[in-house]
């Protein structure tokens, strides 16, 4: 009998299929994601859901969505995942001295950078009439209300939503009990535990610049139980009458866009949206300020690549980012 039993269990491992992970993807906030995970479940209309609840919340391409109504002044009451955005978002404009600023959008609509890659002029008056609306210490978010200083103030939550919404995901899969995952949204990424399927740690890439357009990876971490976003101006870059390459992020400070050598930031954070917000700014606050507030920051992790004077690639990693 003991010899049956061995050989029914023997059978039964011998059986055992292989892990494998349920691998979902699509398009989403004008650009794609991709979700794997530990499970079978199919978690694609749960997905869309979130997906249409957070563009409804603050997508302003978007005409009745909740931050479209606040940027023409209509009376909104805001969802839990437009106070969570908001709030973030002012703990790091506070954090960065204003280097990140969701109501920059403005100016940024305003410099209509041409399709040859052209910096169109803009007259000085212009500029100082829009920055009177920047600042997010102007807006306050009271009792599910937002209340502007300046009613020209246009809020705009590009550069930290994504980061949000992969978090959102994220959190969903643990809700369901889900522990080892891998979710992207245009790049940005969050993921737990291991690539079961693989039967290895989640391995992900930072991009080479390459002002082809081409894609190659310059780097390869494993990223453990946090986040990852990444900002980049090689690909969204101007140049002016001399050749010279300016950033397609606004300085909030001055209103025009950012001369600079760093052509990508990498952040990692123990979530997405910090990831993302603090990404934008390090890409225009420098390498110097951004060493010096990493100081008072040991929760994030930065990987610069810049150009030297020579015009040529260096990397500086700090706080710790994963060598590999």
């Amino acid at each position: 009998m003991k010899k049956v039993i061995i050989l029914l269990l023997i059978s039964i491992f011998s059986c055992k299929k292989e892990p494998k992970n349920t691998k979902l993807s699509g398009q989403v906030f004008g650009t794609s994601y991709s979700v794997i995970y530990d499970s079978n479940e199919n978690y694609e209309k749960q997905f869309d859901s979130l997906f249409y609840v957070i563009n409804k919340s603050m997508s302003t391409y978007i005409e009745n969505s909740d931050i479209s109504k606040i940027n023409r002044n209509e009376a909104v009451e805001v969802d839990a995942h437009f106070t969570n955005v908001f709030n973030t978002s002012k703990a790091i404009y506070d954090a960065t001295y204003g280097a990140f600023d969701p109501t920059i959008g403005a100016v940024v609509n305003a410099w209509d950078f041409g399709p040859e890659g052209k910096i169109v002029s803009l007259d000085s008056l212009k500029i100082d009439s829009l920055m009177l609306s920047v600042g997010l210490d102007k807006v306050t978010l009271r009792r599910n209300a937002i209340s502007k200083e300046n009613l020209n103030t246009f809020l705009d939550f590009n550069a930290i939503a994504k980061g949000y919404a992969v978090d959102v995901i994220a959190e969903f899969l643990e809700s369901q009990n889900v522990n080892n995952y891998l979710v992207e949204i245009g790049g940005e990424i969050r993921c737990k535990g291991t690539n079961k399927e693989k039967q290895s740690n989640w391995m992900v890439g930072i991009d080479k610049p390459n002002f082809d357009g081409s894609q190659s990876v310059i780097k390869a971490i494993n990223l453990e139980d946090g986040a990852m976003a990444t900002s980049g101006t090689y690909r969204k870059f101007k140049l002016d009458e001399n050749g010279n390459r300016y950033a397609h992020i606004i300085d909030t400070k001055t209103g025009y866009p950012s001369k600079t050598n760093v052509l990508s930031v990498s952040v990692i954070a123990n979530d997405c949206m910090t990831a993302d917000a603090y990404a934008t700014a390090f890409q225009a606050m420098g390498i110097e300020k951004v060493t010096e507030l990493l100081k008072t920051h040991p929760e994030l992790k930065v990987f610069f690549i810049f150009e030297n004077e020579n015009k040529e690639l260096e990397t500086l990693a700090l706080n710790g980012f994963p060598e590999s």
